[in-house]
């Protein structure tokens, strides 16, 4: 069986959160990252550990609440890099998939028997904010580019300006 496409991310580069790092606190943004988080982390799971019934079941049972948090990574990323948003979160995502097969391929033959007892955990829940909250308290690896609780600087809004201070002058 193969993993749902809509929810699939390409390979690259990562580094892992470390320990000790500030959280950011409760945010729909920052829930949205750790619900992505978990994903992508089920994700490696299930095709490191041939998992993929798993991941799938856990896909169409939370599919709502996946697709909520989708939409609010979607609105981070228009509202941070406007027309770079596609690029900048393919990058995230490709970046965060990278982390956590790097996390996977560091844990050897350990990985899966560590590993797949999320999809037990996962089981249990029974709606999309038990996801959320499990979300939240998992440590769950995310690319050093997420690791600033303030987030990117709005890159559009300040060409903007300058723009806007170029013409004023002329």
């Amino acid at each position: 069986m193969q993993l749902d496409p809509a929810f699939s991310c390409r390979p690259s580069l990562y580094f892992p959160r470390r320990a000790g790092r500030p959280t950011c606190g409760e945010s729909p943004t920052h829930e949205a990252f750790n619900v992505q988080g978990l994903k992508s982390e089920l994700m490696v799971t299930a095709l490191s550990c041939s998992a993929q019934d798993r991941y799938n079941a856990f896909v169409t049972k939370f599919r709502p609440k996946l697709a909520e948090e989708e939409g609010r990574l979607d609105r981070y990323f228009r509202s941070n890099y406007g027309r770079a948003a596609s690029r900048q979160r393919d990058d995230y995502v490709t970046q965060l998939a990278n982390v956590q097969s790097k996390g996977g391929v560091q844990a050897g033959t350990v990985f899966c028997a560590q590993r797949m007892q999320m999809f037990d955990e996962i089981d249990a829940l029974k709606d999309g904010a038990d996801l959320s909250h499990y979300a939240e308290g998992k440590d769950i690896a995310q690319p050093e580019s997420f690791e600033s609780c303030s987030g990117p600087r709005n890159t559009t809004a300040r060409a903007q300006q300058h723009r806007r201070r170029r013409s004023a002058k002329h």
